[in-house]
């Protein structure tokens, strides 16, 4: 099979005896480690087909090179026992000011100039600019240990959990206040390099990108979405993002474009509806987006087959 795979440039993705085929986007829940048995109602309906979840760094590598995955194996065989599949989303960016979950001798050693830098959000719609971490991975000194870390996670759940995701492209830090060797050209780089690692690693669980934007690019003017959409096609490699918006302005001028122009051709599109997603409002209707609507724009504009919806959506109140 792996030969053949080969043989075939990866143009069909087969995991265990899964294909994903073009249909209706399947349904994941996006969550927390630690939430699962308080949402034991969510996660058991019919049409919820897995969980995605989100580890930080530092949860998972306690000190260098010692690794604690337990949580995981945890969330894994619970799962597992309701028959529903694990998609993990790892996290090297945080978005409120105590957040700094990365290892401590990252933080401390002089080779990682700190390990993180400020940066700030806007998500949703009404909501205060917030601030936050994000992991220096233009620096090659945290960028390795992000990899190894990536490496030891294929070492141990390679082909039992259905995807590994890494966190979405955006990125705002203050560059001209930046002493930490930042540029555009370099995050560009640093993230198609643990994509590749990734994918080198990971053999048969999906590999999946977050992609909405790049700093300094905007319509493309740099390159960067179009190379990111090409290096995945030709790598076997899934791409998605934190969030679908019908037809939002910002994001018709990056990623969107990009997606609907590799419908069907990706291995994997995966995207998620999370909280601040839900705060959107349709300009028609000037009410919240509709499950329908963000399931009809996912599908038929973006070619999305995996939708990661938060635990406060509200159609996940109802019994099914």
């Amino acid at each position: 099979m792996k030969k053949l795979a080969r043989v075939l440039g990866y143009g069909l993705f087969i995991l265990g005896s899964q294909l994903i085929t073009a249909q209706a986007p399947e349904n994941y829940i996006y969550t927390s480690s630690g939430d699962l048995h308080a949402i034991e109602k969510m996660i058991t309906r019919k049409d919820i087909g897995g969980v995605q979840i989100v580890y930080n760094w530092k949860a998972l590598e306690t000190s260098k090179d010692v690794y604690d995955f337990s949580v995981i194996e945890k969330d894994l065989e619970y799962l597992t026992g309701l028959h529903k599949k694990l998609f993990i989303q790892l996290q090297d960016r945080f978005f409120e000011p105590q957040a700094r979950y990365i290892p401590d001798y990252v933080l401390s050693g002089k080779e990682y100039a700190g390990g993180l830098v400020p940066q700030y959000d806007n998500p949703g719609e009404n909501k205060p600019v917030g601030s936050g971490w994000a992991a220096q991975q233009w620096n090659p000194a945290v960028r390795m240990r992000f990899q190894k870390l990536i490496g030891a996670l294929a070492r141990k759940f390679d082909g039992k959990i259905q995807g590994i995701n890494l966190p979405e492209t955006a990125i705002d830090i203050d560059m001209k206040k930046d002493r930490t060797g930042f540029s555009c050209d370099r995050y560009f780089q640093a993230e198609l390099d643990n994509l590749k690692f990734a994918r080198s690693v990971f053999h048969h669980s999906h590999v999946l990108q977050y992609v909405n934007f790049f700093p300094c690019e905007w319509e493309n003017d740099h390159q960067y979405m179009s190379r990111l959409f090409d290096f995945a096609y030709k790598n076997n490699i899934g791409l998605g993002g934190p969030d679908i918006v019908p037809n939002k302005k910002a994001q018709m001028k990056n990623s969107y474009p990009f997606f609907n122009q590799y419908k069907g051709k990706l291995s994997l599109v995966a995207m998620a509806v999370q909280e601040p997603t839900l705060t959107y409002k349709n300009p028609a209707t000037e009410k919240p987006f509709t499950k329908e609507e963000f399931t009809e724009y996912a599908e038929n504009f973006l070619g999305v087959q995996i939708i990661f919806w938060s635990v406060e959506s509200p159609w996940l109140r109802d019994s099914k």
